[in-house]
């Protein structure tokens, strides 16, 4: 009978004991951790305090040619502000919630990101809808080695404001894969005609992956 009931009990938390192992918490990052790219990056770890970690950093998961120190919420790594000089500026523009831990196959969110951007010397507001998914566990070969990463998707929907709404520009995709070992990507492709902006020369992106990483204890 208890042998019964034992069973019974994995049964129900067999399940609940799975998921937990699959979840990914937020790394813990150390001053003088760096990630080096083949495209984008460098990522160097310059400072951190209980709540905060400040990152220098060249594109990457920011907009293309985009540079400078962001600062990282340390519970999620949602990318909370950048820096203008010595001020925090917050931060709202792509990707700033595509580390969003917890980590786990199946999560889904959303983020909203408006601008102005020029066309053609017209200046116009621009939409984008994010949506982010984690599709699950694989493994990849980068030129800094072979990794368990949990593979996530991201989808931008961009839109421009017209005179009776918002006309859809059209839709991109793109893949990014995220290993606990590293504590950070290791690899990016983005879908073929991939575009974040009105004009394709300031919205394309090429793939990436990590080269070499150095990570302090």
């Amino acid at each position: 009978m208890k042998k019964m009931l034992f069973l019974g009990l994995l049964i129900v938390l067999l399940p609940a004991l799975l998921l937990a192992q699959e979840k990914v918490e937020a790394p813990v990052w150390n001053v003088g951790d760096k990630w080096f790219f083949d495209r984008e990056g460098p990522m160097e770890v310059i400072g951190r305090d209980a709540q905060w970690y400040s990152v220098k950093f060249s594109g990457g998961i920011f907009p293309k040619g985009a540079s400078g120190i962001a600062i990282f919420e340390r519970p999620t790594l949602n990318a909370k502000y950048m820096l203008e000089g010595d001020r925090r500026k917050e931060y709202s523009g792509l990707r700033k919630k595509i580390l969003n831990f917890p980590l786990s196959p199946g999560k889904q969110w959303k983020d909203l990101y408006q601008t102005d951007e020029m066309d053609k010397g017209l200046m116009k507001a621009v939409e984008h809808q994010q949506a982010f998914r984690v599709l699950g566990w694989e493994e990849v070969q980068v030129r800094a080695g072979k990794f368990k990463a949990i593979k996530l998707e991201y989808k931008i929907e961009t839109s421009t404001r017209i005179a009776v709404g918002w006309s859809p520009l059209g839709e991109s995709k793109a893949w990014y894969w995220y290993s606990p070992e590293v504590r950070n990507f290791v690899k990016s492709q983005y879908d073929k005609g991939y575009c974040e902006a009105i004009l394709e020369e300031k919205g394309s992106r090429e793939n990436w992956e990590l080269v070499s990483f150095e990570l302090r204890k």
